[in-house]
C-alpha cells in the first residue's frame, strides 16, 4: 500500500527547509549573544532545546520524504524520534532548572518543549496503529516546533538584553 503521506510532500519539503533555516537563525543568535546567555542559569541548555526542537522538525519532515514508505514505518520512526527527542529535552530542561532563589521559566520552557514534541509522539501511535490522523498530528508537531523555535529564539536574541 502506497502510503497517503505521498500527499504530503510538498509540506515536508517546505517544512524541512524553514526549520533548518531557522536553526541556523538560533546558532547566530546565540553567537551574538552568547556571553549574555551563560550569564544566566538554563539559558544555555534553552538554546539547544531550542536547535533540537527545529532538528525534531527537519528529522520529522524527512522521514515524511523518504519515498515509497508505509504509514506504518513512518509511524515507528516518528514514534522512536519524538520519545527521543522528548527525554534529552526533558533531561534538558530538568537540568537547568533553577535555585530557590531565583526566577522560574519551567512552565514556559516546558510548555514550549511539549508543543514540540508530544505531538511527534502521538502522531506516531496513530500512524502504526493505521490511523491515518496520525498525519495531521505530525504536522502539528513540525508547526509546534517550529513555533517553539522561533519563540525561544527570540527570548536567545531579544528578551536577554532587556
Amino acid at each position: 500500500m502506497v502510503a497517503p503521506v505521498a500527499e504530503w510532500t510538498d509540506v515536508y519539503v517546505a517544512s524541512a527547509g524553514a526549520a533548518a533555516a531557522l536553526a541556523g537563525l538560533v546558532f547566530v543568535a546565540v553567537s551574538i549573544n552568547v556571553e549574555r546567555i551563560l550569564a544566566f542559569r538554563g539559558l544555555p541548555e534553552r538554546g539547544l532545546v531550542t536547535v533540537l526542537l527545529l532538528l525534531g522538525a527537519v528529522v520529522a519532515s524527512l522521514f515524511g520524504l523518504h519515498p515509497d514508505q508505509s504509514d506504518e514505518t513512518l509511524g515507528w520512526e516518528i514514534l522512536i524520534g519524538g520519545c527521543v527527542l522528548s527525554a534529552i529535552v526533558i533531561w534538558l530542561l530538568l537540568k537547568s532548572r533553577p535555585r530557590e532563589d531565583e526566577e522560574s521559566h519551567m512552565a514556559s520552557a516546558l510548555g514550549l518543549a511539549a508543543v514540540g514534541t508530544l505531538p511527534y509522539i502521538v502522531a506516531g501511535i496513530l500512524l502504526v496503529s493505521g490511523s491515518d490522523a496520525g498525519l495531521d498530528w505530525l504536522f502539528s508537531g513540525i508547526v509546534g516546533a517550529i513555533v517553539a523555535g522561533v519563540i525561544n529564539g527570540w527570548v536567545l536574541l531579544v528578551e536577554i538584553l532587556r
